[in-house]
């Protein structure tokens, strides 16, 4: 690939510091990491025309997918290391091969609440109260270091929680002289404490007492030309240099990817690519998901003004689908999304953006209003009349509020019209916060994954809705076409068009939660015990049973006079679940 401007231009503006490279492909996804002790100079190097001229393929066809890079800068290289594990962690690029498992790095870990602490190796920080040193970028150097910390604090390293007399028989450290023993009374445990919190200090980097007497020691043996015993000693300082190094906890990284340079760019772009009468501020892509026709479900993502609105996205399992059939998926989709909002609209304003939702995974329950006249259309009982006339003035109270707002505004100023419930989003460029819309809204554009089959169904369907002037395309994914109602061939705009990396955004990011949304449904399908097939037991008592047995098997084997031991059961339902076992065996 030519090395372009746009390239050029952020090549001459890395600086040689430490630090991590990310490199993108043209869809604004990270297909390589990687961490530098110079970022201009490692950077620089993927750009020279001599390396694409190599015998390595995985490296050509890296750089022929580089599309746009970025950098983070560190203060040394161990913190550029961690950062690195964690960018790969968290985006898997697909020319990355270390770092793509769950490990993590090492974690010096103590809990001071514990009868007589002692430090141990951890790779996962929970909130259990310990204190936590790390991580570490050099594991074989906080083993060396925690090694020298207990025997210069004379501190315990044996596993038992709270260590007795009697493992203090068999214990290597306190029989050596490594410990001070507070198990058998050799010191207080008061005084032991004082040492841990001493050995808390060191490992916080207050090292430097250590650090010149280990020196010394090392010049002395030098000159005692025993030069063994001082590279032993060099070694430690080295040791104890890197696990005593600040760096930067990288917990959280506020950078995510694919990201737009300039959405509104894009949406003009999109616009007139359409021929929409203004750019579309609110986009909705569907997408299908399912295996061989079992898990069928739906995703639903909604963009403002080119950014995704993650408090908008709706997940959809099918109904009323069997077997494989995507074209039918993405009718119910459509159908229960809209009909949804169409009916919010009858209610009135009573919800805000954030609320909107199908009856499926992650919506919001709708308000009592709202589940009142749902429940009379469903044939079901109304909520109370006490709550209804609760809700009834909380409404009153709400519009006159509003009222009184309204008169303070003074008769000078101009009064907006409201929208009204199931207008578009507001015209291009409105800076209208999204918090304050407290009305359901249809989207400026629908993007259905899919070509023409997959667009027909999403058309049809609002068409029965009255809903057939709402912009809809479908994206097929082989070359990129755009596929419109009521026109035989697909526009094709070029992958490089501002306009498609906006679209595949959205197609991805559907894609992402659908497929998310399958892997966790067949989890937790894969996860269910036979013991939920039997009529009556809850999650209460079904893991008062595995505690108790370890797993189903052992329960097959127990007789009913064990199974009655549990909690929860008596002799009728010990008997009725080992007949249900022994059907099943």
């Amino acid at each position: 690939m030519p090395v372009t401007d746009h390239i050029r231009q952020k090549l001459s503006q890395v600086p040689h510091r430490p630090g991590v490279y990310l490199m993108k492909d043209r869809f604004g996804t990270v297909v390589y990491v990687g961490k530098a002790r110079d970022l201009r100079k490692r950077v620089s190097q993927y750009f020279h025309p001599s390396r694409r001229l190599g015998w390595d393929l995985k490296f050509n066809a890296l750089v022929e997918a580089i599309h746009d890079f970025d950098v983070h800068t560190v203060r040394s290289e161990p913190e550029a290391l961690l950062l690195e594990g964690k960018l790969i962690k968290e985006f898997l690029p697909r020319y990355n091969v270390s770092f793509r498992d769950d490990k993590r790095f090492l974690l010096v870990k103590v809990n001071l609440h514990d009868p007589i602490p002692r430090f141990t190796l951890t790779r996962l920080r929970v909130d259990d109260g310990a204190r936590y040193f790390g991580p570490f970028a050099s594991s074989g150097a906080i083993r060396r270091t925690l090694q020298l910390v207990r025997r210069q604090f004379n501190l315990r390293g044996c596993r038992p929680l709270t260590p007795t007399a009697d493992d203090y028989k068999h214990c290597l450290y306190g029989n050596l002289k490594f410990c001070t023993a507070p198990c058998i009374g050799n010191v207080t445990l008061d005084q032991y404490r004082a040492q841990v919190l001493a050995a808390c200090e060191f490992l916080e980097g207050q090292c430097r007492e250590m650090l010149d007497q280990l020196e010394g020691e090392m010049t002395k043996a030098a000159l005692a030309q025993e030069y063994e015993k001082a590279a032993q000693f060099r070694d430690m300082i080295a040791d104890l240099q890197r696990a005593t190094q600040k760096t930067e906890k990288f917990e959280r990284i506020p950078y995510k990817l694919p990201v737009a340079i300039n959405p509104d760019a894009e949406l003009q772009e999109l616009a007139g690519a359409l021929g929409l009468a203004a750019p579309p501020l609110r986009i909705e892509g569907f997408d299908i998901s399912n295996i061989s026709g079992t898990f069928a479900v739906a995703s639903m993502v909604s963009f403002w003004k080119g950014r995704p609105d993650r408090a908008n996205y709706r997940r959809f399992k099918m109904k009323t689908v069997t077997g494989q059939d995507d074209f039918a998926c993405m009718a119910e989709t459509v159908r229960r999304r809209y009909t949804r909002l169409l009916n919010e609209a009858k209610v009135g304003p009573v919800r805000s953006r954030s609320d909107q939702g199908d009856d499926c995974s992650g919506a919001v329950s709708a308000p009592p209003a709202v589940t009142d006249r749902r429940h009379k259309e469903d044939g079901g009982e109304p909520i109370p009349q006490e709550l209804q006339k609760l809700v009834d003035e909380t409404s009153a109270r709400v519009r006159r509020g509003r009222r009184q707002e309204k008169e303070k505004r003074g008769k000078g100023e101009e009064e907006r019209e409201a929208p009204s419930p199931l207008s578009p989003s507001p015209p291009f460029p409105s800076s209208a916060p999204l918090a304050t819309e407290t009305q359901p809204q249809l989207p400026d554009l629908i993007l259905i994954d899919g070509g023409k089959g997959q667009l027909n169904a999403a058309c049809a369907e609002l068409a029965r809705l009255g809903l057939e002037k709402i912009p809809v395309i479908g994206l097929a994914k082989e070359f990129e076409e755009i596929y419109r109602p009521g026109e035989s061939a697909p526009l094709r705009l070029g992958l490089d068009h501002p306009a498609i990396k906006l679209l595949q955004r959205v197609r991805d990011e559907s894609h992402r939660v659908a497929n998310s949304f399958n892997a966790q449904l067949r989890l937790k399908k894969i996860s269910e015990s036979v013991l939920d097939e039997f009529p009556g037991i809850g999650e209460a008592r079904k893991q008062a049973l595995l505690k108790k047995f370890g797993s189903v098997q052992r329960l097959r084997l127990a007789t009913v006079e064990q199974i009655a031991e549990v909690p929860g059961f008596g002799g009728k339902a010990a008997a009725e679940l080992k007949t249900f076992l022994e059907a099943r065996s």
